[in-house]
């Protein structure tokens, strides 16, 4: 019996290997994950440690029988000891994956640690992944579930998790839209404008603080424009004032924030000294890239959350394949979601999301690895 290890990135790899090296008759005895390379211990990379093997005896059986039939006769007691031999192997190997089954750092059976590692390429947080996957596990013990019933539980196990509230609620009359740079504020802001008016049939405003770029204040005044609705640009406090009090007969007032780098302190404070967050009326959304690092992401709402933020939305889903952010505001801030945006087409690039059309984007990428 030949027993041959390898070191692949993924099962479907490590079949091609067994394969090519050991033929279409090997059979795998054993996997797990292991951690490789890296300098000095860091870095390392995740991978598959295949155990295959292949019965030669069987194999070479043919051969054997056409030589007997030659008439070369093969004495009944090499045949046992042959037989005596491959049973020693047999035990051998049956003990060794005794000793060295499965193992995950989680200790998660298979199927459920390639649901974790699946979570965490997906850039969702670990701490959320294992509860995700521990939640799984407790609603079903059944380690040989078909993937199809353990991508359904996914799917139910992610949707119990998340927290949506679609849309605005119309209930306040000042809508604002704070977050960094780069996220698409102005445009997003549009888009949800227009929904209020083509959709809603809402009569709106707009008002813009966001005077450091010439560029953005052009830009909201193209889409107020497009819609016919009035804007205003406040250069201070007291002229952010007069322009809500001048749009007071209007059912919506949509405010436009100055987006600055998020590291800085100073234009959080900026912000507050700009804008009423507390006061009653007045509903804050937080506008944040799906392109954004899991880590980059986590900092920017860290800066933002002593605000009132009543829900986040999410911006360039048509930009990535990487959706694990949205578990990790939704699921890790408990931030409700209220927005996706995919594209810069002004009112159509807009999904309203539910539970099952996150649940889907977030498994899409499942059993395609």
């Amino acid at each position: 019996m030949r027993v041959k290890k390898f070191i692949v990135k993924s099962m479907p790899e490590a079949m091609i290997k067994i394969k090519k090296e050991l033929g279409p008759d090997a059979v795998i005895l054993n996997s797990k994950q292991i951690k490789t390379g890296g300098v000095f211990g860091l870095f390392k990379k995740k991978k598959i440690e295949v155990v295959a093997a292949l019965d030669e005896v069987k194999r070479t059986m043919p051969e054997r029988i056409r030589t007997e039939n030659e008439g070369t006769t093969i004495q009944p007691k090499v045949r046992a000891t042959s037989e005596q031999s491959l049973l020693k192997e047999i035990r051998q190997l049956q003990q060794m994956l005794t000793s060295n089954s499965f193992h995950s750092e989680n200790d998660y059976p298979p199927a459920f640690e390639h649901i974790y590692s699946y979570l965490r390429e997906q850039d969702v947080g670990n701490d959320i992944a294992k509860r995700i996957v521990d939640d799984m596990i407790e609603r079903n013990k059944d380690e040989d579930a078909p993937e199809t019933t353990i991508k359904d539980l996914l799917i139910a196990t992610i949707e119990d998790h998340l927290s949506v509230n679609p849309g605005i609620t119309f209930e306040n009359k000042v809508i604002q839209f704070v977050g960094p740079t780069g996220v698409g504020k102005t445009t997003t802001l549009a888009k949800v404008a227009a929904l209020s008016v083509l959709k809603h049939e809402k009569k709106i405003a707009f008002i813009t603080t966001d005077t450091y770029r010439i560029a953005a204040i052009d830009q909201l005044k193209t889409y107020a424009k497009i819609l016919n609705v009035p804007v205003k640009v406040a250069y201070s406090l007291t002229e952010y004032e007069e322009a809500l009090q001048s749009f007071a007969t209007y059912d919506l007032v949509f405010v436009d924030t100055a987006g600055r780098n998020f590291r800085d302190p100073k234009y959080i404070k900026e912000l507050e000294r700009m804008h009423h967050f507390h006061d009653r009326g007045i509903e804050t959304y937080l506008v944040l890239s799906l392109t954004a690092k899991k880590n980059d992401m986590l900092l920017t709402y860290d800066q933002f959350q002593h605000l009132p933020i009543e829900k986040v939305i999410f911006t360039k889903l048509d930009e990535t394949g990487s959706y694990g952010n949205i578990l990790n505001i939704s699921v890790g801030k408990n931030k409700p979601i209220a927005y996706i945006t995919n594209g810069q087409n002004v009112p159509d690039d807009i999904i309203t999301p539910n539970r099952e059309v996150l649940s889907d984007l977030l498994v899409s990428g499942y059993g395609h690895a």
